[in-house]
């Protein structure tokens, strides 16, 4: 099991946010996002979106912090990436 997580970079409602990845299958990511107290409506296509205040505990919990262009590379990589305005199989 890995799960990846971005610093706060992200800007949005007046907060910074993280993202959230697996490089194994969505049911882990939402397995761990759960385990962490992430809201199902924080799952966007292929990741779940993390605020600042938050980041410590998906980090504690076993996230692997990596920069956002690893993050994505981990993702593509897994086949698991799900790019804006493609439809969601």
């Amino acid at each position: 099991m890995t799960l990846y997580i971005d610093p706060p970079t992200w800007p949005g409602h007046g907060r910074m946010w993280s993202h959230l990845v697996s490089d194994v299958s969505f049911e882990e990511l939402h397995a761990f996002a759960a385990s962490i107290g992430a809201p199902p409506r924080a799952f966007e296509r292929d990741h779940y979106d993390i605020p600042s205040d938050r980041y410590g505990d998906a980090v504690a919990a076993g996230a692997i912090e990596v920069g956002s262009k690893e993050l994505l590379r981990h993702l593509t990589e897994a086949g698991l990436r799900r790019p804006k305005g493609r439809p969601v199989a």
